[in-house]
């Protein structure tokens, strides 16, 4: 199960936004991201909010999609009370969770929900996450028959000792079928990696990169196995049921990745994803790195609003509970300030490519830049031109980056 969710103040009942949370908000672009909290099987690592048929105690899948469009009516409602300009979606992503455990049917019935309360922009992008397992060409037709434009599958690895140390449960050989599948329905595809996996070698991570490259997909992400206390995988590695990770080989297996990704023609754009061109980055993840606006549907999603932020009531008992007595699901919800406005400003504006205007950080940040271009962590031509973006090398250390940016919070 996943961890509790952050202590902050109390949500109001009717969801109501603080008139500066709409404050120039026809200046941020607006999207929605819709959590789909099922799965058949529980991967050990996953710390997500996300629930197996075990453990809904009488929840119904059957019934998740008109909740679902319950709250998308609210959210138009609580947008529209709170002052909020009418803004169409310029994104909407499918996340999980398996959001493919659900018919597809159903996931476009709630996208059509989304359309007809905030509209989509002309060429939004509509994306849904899949598992290899969880989909066959008639689902992925139906999809973009019905408005989806790209599908992320969860490749994780083409290696099956290292699916099964993550409890993955598809067959590498199946996916060469699913992106031939989604390409002959028209909708773009990414692949997601992870690599760091206990056991896994350098050679075991070359073999998927390789794979990856071989279907040739729009995008790629790659993340580094983080673990999560309270998950199966880190009970192993306490008990010494599977081997340490070796941070010097994660470091060693990023570089890999980076290195044959722009070998065939990929560019990053965010220290953990690649696309073949501009076109095909992530548009919805560039709005959460951006800091732009988005309403967060489903048990336990966040939605953030001109430096508000909540979280939705995490089971989808109570979740759906909240809705059927007609109040906003919500569970908690925090006013970022300032200083910590800026704090996250800085941290993800330093991962992306487009980086950070130098003029726009504080005296002590701008201080330390020189310190880090010679620590080869911070590309030297284009800070010159005004710029911070992150080498290789500060790729693989941008936590520390951003501590020593940070000066230009406090000070």
């Amino acid at each position: 199960m996943a961890g509790p969710l952050p202590i902050a103040d109390p949500a109001p009942a009717d969801g109501l936004l603080p008139a500066t949370a709409v404050t120039d908000a026809a200046t941020r672009a607006f999207g929605v991201y819709v959590h789909v909290p099922f799965c058949r099987v529980r991967c050990g690592y996953c710390d997500f909010n996300t629930y197996t048929a075990g453990e809904l105690r009488g929840v119904s899948q059957a019934q998740y999609a008109d909740q679902a469009v319950d709250e998308i009516r609210l959210a138009g409602r609580v947008l529209a009370a709170s002052g909020a300009p009418d803004r169409p979606a310029q994104t909407v992503f499918f996340g999980g969770g398996t959001p493919t455990m659900l018919p597809a049917t159903d996931l476009v019935r709630m996208l059509r929900g989304i359309r007809d309360e905030f509209g989509l922009a002309s060429g939004a992008e509509v994306t849904t996450e899949a598992n290899p397992d969880s989909v066959e060409p008639e689902d992925l037709q139906r999809l973009a028959e019905g408005g989806f434009t790209r599908v992320s599958f969860g490749m994780q690895s083409a290696v099956p000792h290292v699916l099964a140390a993550l409890d993955r449960t598809h067959d590498p050989a199946r996916v060469p079928l699913v992106v031939g599948w989604a390409r002959d329905a028209g909708l773009d595809v990414s692949l997601d990696l992870i690599y760091g996996t206990p056991g896994e070698s350098l050679d075991d991570w070359r073999t998927s990169v390789e794979s990856v490259l071989a279907e040739r997909p729009d995008h790629v992400s790659a993340y580094a196995l983080i673990v999560e206390e309270g998950t199966k995988l880190a009970r192993q590695l306490r008990r010494g049921e599977l081997p340490a990770i070796d941070d010097d080989l994660t470091a060693d297996m990023y570089e890999l990745a980076d290195e044959r990704f722009a070998a065939a023609g990929y560019e990053w754009y965010e220290v953990s994803n690649w696309s073949t061109d501009a076109t095909h980055r992530s548009r919805h993840n560039l709005g959460y790195w951006r800091g732009d606006d988005w309403w967060g549907v489903g048990p336990g999603a966040h939605s953030h609003v001109g430096g508000v932020r909540w979280w939705n009531a995490k089971h989808p008992a109570a979740y759906a509970e909240r809705l059927a007595a007609g109040v906003s699901p919500a569970g908690g919800r925090e006013t970022l300030d300032a200083a910590a406005r800026e704090t996250e400003r800085v941290l993800l504006g330093t991962r992306i490519r487009d980086g950070l205007e130098l003029a726009s950080l504080g005296a002590g940040g701008r201080r330390e830049v020189a310190a880090l271009i010679a620590d080869g962590l911070v590309d030297a031509k284009n800070a010159l031109a005004g710029r911070l973006t992150l080498t290789r090398r500060g790729r693989l250390l941008a936590d520390a980056v951003v501590r020593r940016l940070l000066y230009s919070v406090i000070e």
